[in-house]
């Protein structure tokens, strides 16, 4: 349900004090009049109401930057509804447009390089990452250079002929790739007339193919990939810890906190449906802890060791990755895998984090939303400051 703004019925609301007025950004809907996770924005909207903070939902098309108020949407949850209203003008911008499509359009990009380009609104995760930019990103720094596989562009044969000559598990990424969908493994089975084996997981499920040549391999590949219109990766395969024989990994989510530094929100482990290729819960994954899995496997003192190790890894990447591209960043999650001796291995990073269901981290995750905003805010006002005084 909708009901039509009245500047009467919702009066404009100041922030007070430090606080900041944070603006959750997306893009219009035909039908829903916004696009995004509904849940996840009444959740933070809710919570900026318990920490003392205005947050409400607007569209590119509605955040005009030289306005005085701007025509958002909050939620009821006495009417269990969306209303308009007006707002003031925000002092941060939390970017949730929720696809990469969206994004791309020339409108909300130039509408994000305004944002970014003001010296009076901070815009913070301002657009998708891009699986082949992170691995050049991570590439530049010896600290983190040694936690990611081995990964090449896929754009010639060549490729897969000289990365199989070193490793006999291959996984093929989609680079703008969302939820493992089209993601491909490349296998060398030795002993039989087919002994390349792929595997392709699309949105229906898994297909199988066994070929006998790297020609016939390499046609296959190139075939789904021009189908969906992708462009690929090739990423050596980690062979990952396993639970109750189905592989896991980690996922972690890196926010920055009051102090504006990044830190460790929370840890989780998902491990792999049966048959599928990566770990993600509506594939058939399900979610366990970290802490009990790794125990199960190393023992309760190197378990420890490992998760402290995943711990400062993080952190090594989530600093090479605002860094490298240029951007503010206030979250990511991350997917790290942990193979047979303890090593951890960065498998992927994305700017707009799903939902996590672990309850503890999904409180902490919304709270240090506002946390960082009222950071930025706090240095904004106190920049302006020094601005007026000749400082």
């Amino acid at each position: 349900m909708m009901m039509a703004p009245s500047p009467l019925s919702h009066p404009e609301v100041s922030a007070a004090g430090d606080q900041p007025i944070l603006a959750i950004l997306t893009v219009d809907d035909d039908v829903q009049q916004f696009r995004g996770n509904r849940q996840n924005f009444a959740d933070l909207i809710r919570t900026g109401q318990e920490m003392g903070v205005l947050a409400y939902v607007v569209t590119v098309k509605n955040l005009k930057l030289k306005a005085s108020r701007i025509l958002g949407y909050t939620y009821r949850p006495d009417q269990d509804a969306w209303t308009e209203a007006w707002f003031p003008r925000p002092h941060v911008v939390y970017n949730r447009i929720p696809l990469r499509e969206d994004e791309r359009l020339p409108e909300v990009r130039r509408k994000l390089a305004s944002i970014a380009g003001r010296n009076d609104i901070h815009l913070f995760n301002r657009r998708f990452f891009n699986k082949w930019s992170l691995f050049r990103w991570l590439n530049r720094n010896p600290q983190t250079r040694r936690c990611i596989p081995e990964t090449k562009k896929l754009n010639r044969p060549e490729v897969l002929v000289q990365l199989l000559k070193r490793h006999r598990l291959l996984y093929l990424k989609p680079i703008r790739g969302k939820a493992g969908v089209g993601i491909m493994t490349v296998r060398i089975v030795r002993g039989g007339p087919l002994p390349y084996h792929l595997q392709i997981q699309d949105e229906k499920g898994n297909k199988s193919f066994r070929c006998s040549s790297l020609e016939r391999l390499w046609g296959r590949v190139e075939k789904y990939s021009a189908e969906i219109g992708e462009r690929y990766i090739a990423q050596q395969g980690i062979p990952l810890v396993k639970a109750n024989d189905r592989p896991f990994d980690l996922r972690v989510l890196a926010q920055k906190n009051q102090y504006g530094k990044w830190d460790v929100t929370g840890i989780g482990a998902r491990v792999a449906g049966n048959s599928s290729i990566t770990t993600h819960v509506p594939r058939g994954g399900n979610i366990d802890d970290p802490e009990k899995l790794l125990t199960v496997i190393f023992g309760k003192e190197k378990a420890a060791s490992v998760l402290e190790s995943v711990r400062r890894t993080v952190l090594r990447i989530a600093r090479q990755i605002e860094i490298a591209s240029r951007t503010r960043l206030g979250e990511m999650s991350m997917d790290l895998g942990i193979d047979r001796k303890g090593r951890v291995w960065f498998l992927e990073a994305n700017s707009k984090p799903m939902k996590f269901d672990e309850a503890d981290i999904r409180k902490m995750s919304l709270q240090r939303i506002f946390q960082y905003s009222v950071y930025l805010h706090r240095r904004l006002r106190k920049r302006n400051r020094g601005v007026g005084n000749g400082g």
